[in-house]
């Protein structure tokens, strides 16, 4: 990865994102079910970050379209909140270097 402030809020983020996305999924997964396809492209994001591959631009395209640009719903944990807070920050990160 070139850019430098993506790659410094991803080690920011990697070792929260990691524990929280597959218990958000769990836990809101059955309310929220579009949060699976969050889970589904977080998974593919990492994969592709731990190869070094810089190819992870279209999963943060497909993670704004199910989010809706991360909008946090209602009625869901201050998690949840901060895992969509955490993707939108690597999001932009990537957006501006890219």
């Amino acid at each position: 990865m070139s850019n430098k402030q993506f790659t410094k809020l991803m080690k920011e983020h990697q070792e929260k994102l990691v524990m929280f996305v597959p218990i958000v999924a769990r836990v809101h997964g059955p309310t929220h079910p579009e949060f699976n396809d969050v889970k589904i492209e977080f998974d593919l994001i990492m994969k592709k970050y731990k190869k070094g591959e810089q190819a992870i631009a279209a999963h943060f395209m497909a993670l704004r379209e199910i989010t809706n640009n991360y909008e946090v719903p209602h009625d869901v944990c201050e998690t949840y909140a901060a895992v969509y807070e955490m993707l939108a920050e690597l999001d932009q990160a990537l957006q501006v270097e890219g």
